[in-house]
């Protein structure tokens, strides 16, 4: 009789016996954070958008850069010199589409051209020309220049963007490998639980004080758990897999081995790494919203258009004047030296300018419209991640409850079993609630932590 209520007490003590799994390093969601932000390729190629949008800029202002142009042309023949032309100009762009010119001409020979002909010395000029209708209040450097730098702000919004994605996606990544995490130590717990509870029948199967059937039942729950358990850790070797592909360490990926563990309590720990706040103002939240700085920065760019090509509508007229003189003479001013010209053109109709235009003011609208669809997308999916959150970390709080009501039927059940007026069958079945209520306990915090993450994604906060 006393081995026989040994035996059963030896089997009900394995369910308080907690199963330790080896824990040499344990990875936290701050560090594991951490390593994607300073690591991660996606992360670091990110950053060249701004580069880009630099190198861009630096090319649009280019086009106000001083220009030096030569021009030398000459021709001998029979001993001839048929002729000899130089032109060189030096000349300044300015922001208003003024360019001013300094020149000097020489030209000699037999047979040059009588309006090219120059002193001995040759011929300086400097003038200046103004463009009256296009070009003046905007012109295709200004534009560039200014769309260049409203490219930098639009890139660094997508560079934010992008940086969110990467880190969403990791974070997803490490949740999933939490969630198989837990799951594999819940079966691997509750295996050895029912290999022991199986041992300890075997033992009063050979007493006599149990019928061998329930070996019969005691084994199948072992089978049964076994097949969980591989599943598990199927599920939990793919997910460290799909981690490793964002966990870089000095620019090398680092596959994370088996017996690196996740951090226990992640919920803590997860609203300080990923920046996110159940108390946010959406209207606050989406001024500073990258999407919302992105299109407010194509519309921009589509307005510096719109006023290109309204003044394409004016006409063409350039006037130029340049003073003229010998080099030696440079100092005695000679106002009656001098050249001037005038362009002028203008089409009659205005169609393609007039298209152009037209086509530039629904590009606006049509960008207005996307900007205030996605400021009221944006704004309910904030509400709703956050409604989402506050009744998830509810259903934790009422999930834990569960698994603890379930842990005292058990308890209770087992009491009974040692009376001897309870069986294997509820023994079980009051065990595999509480395995039920726990993988319910993971998934919730899973979902959980999933929206948090998705939160964070909508505030693109990176």
């Amino acid at each position: 009789m006393m081995k026989r209520v040994f035996i059963i007490l030896l089997i009900l003590t394995s369910y308080h016996i907690k199963a330790q799994s080896f824990k040499e390093k344990e990875l936290s969601f701050s560090e594991y954070i951490g390593y994607v932000k300073k690591y991660h390729p996606l992360v670091r190629q990110s950053g060249l958008l701004l580069n880009k949008a630099e190198a861009e800029l630096l090319t649009a202002r280019g086009g106000f850069d001083p220009k030096i142009e030569v021009d030398y042309d000459q021709k001998d023949f029979k001993d001839k010199n048929y002729y000899s032309l130089l032109k060189s100009t030096f000349k300044i762009p300015t922001w208003y589409g003024i360019e001013i010119k300094a020149a000097f001409d020489n030209s000699e020979g037999l047979y040059v051209n009588p309006q090219n002909t120059t002193p001995n010395n040759g011929l300086t000029s400097i003038g200046i020309s103004i463009p009256l209708g296009q070009g003046l209040f905007i012109n295709k450097r200004m534009a560039d220049v200014r769309m260049a730098k409203v490219q930098l702000q639009l890139s660094a919004a997508e560079q934010k963007m992008e940086t969110t994605d990467v880190i969403y996606e990791a974070s997803l990544a490490y949740f999933n490998w939490k969630r198989a995490f837990d799951e594999a130590e819940l079966y691997k717990t509750y295996l050895e639980y029912a290999q022991k509870r199986y041992d300890g029948i075997l033992r009063l199967i050979e007493t006599g004080d149990k019928p061998a059937i329930d070996s019969v039942e005691a084994g199948i729950l072992v089978k049964t758990r076994e097949l969980s358990l591989k599943d598990a850790q199927l599920k939990l070797t793919k997910s460290r897999l799909e981690l490793s592909n964002f966990l870089w360490i000095d620019n090398v990926p680092v596959e994370l081995e088996e017996n690196i563990t996740p951090e226990e309590n992640v919920r803590n720990s997860v609203d300080a790494s990923l920046n996110t706040n159940l108390q946010v103002n959406p209207s606050a939240a989406l001024d500073s919203h990258p999407k919302i700085q992105s299109l407010q920065s194509k519309l921009s760019m589509l307005e510096i258009e719109r006023r290109y090509k309204a003044n394409m509508l004016l006409p063409e007229m350039n006037v130029s004047y340049n003073y003229l003189s010998e080099p030696a003479y440079f100092t005695d001013y000679r106002f009656q030296d001098y050249k001037i010209g005038l362009n002028f053109s203008f089409p009659l109709f205005l169609r393609k300018e007039r298209g152009a235009l037209q086509l530039a003011k629904l590009k606006i609208q049509d960008g207005q419209l996307d900007l205030e669809l996605e400021r009221v997308a944006l704004k309910n999916k904030i509400l709703t991640y956050s409604a989402e959150i506050e009744s998830l970390n509810q259903q934790q709080l009422t999930a834990a409850e569960l698994v603890k009501d379930y842990t005292v039927m058990l308890s209770s059940e087992e009491k009974l079993f040692s009376f001897g007026e309870s069986s294997l069958f509820l023994i079980n079945s009051r065990e595999n609630n509480v395995v039920s209520s726990r993988l319910a306990e993971i998934n919730t915090e899973n979902r959980l932590l999933a929206s948090i993450a998705n939160l964070y994604k909508v505030l693109s906060i990176p």
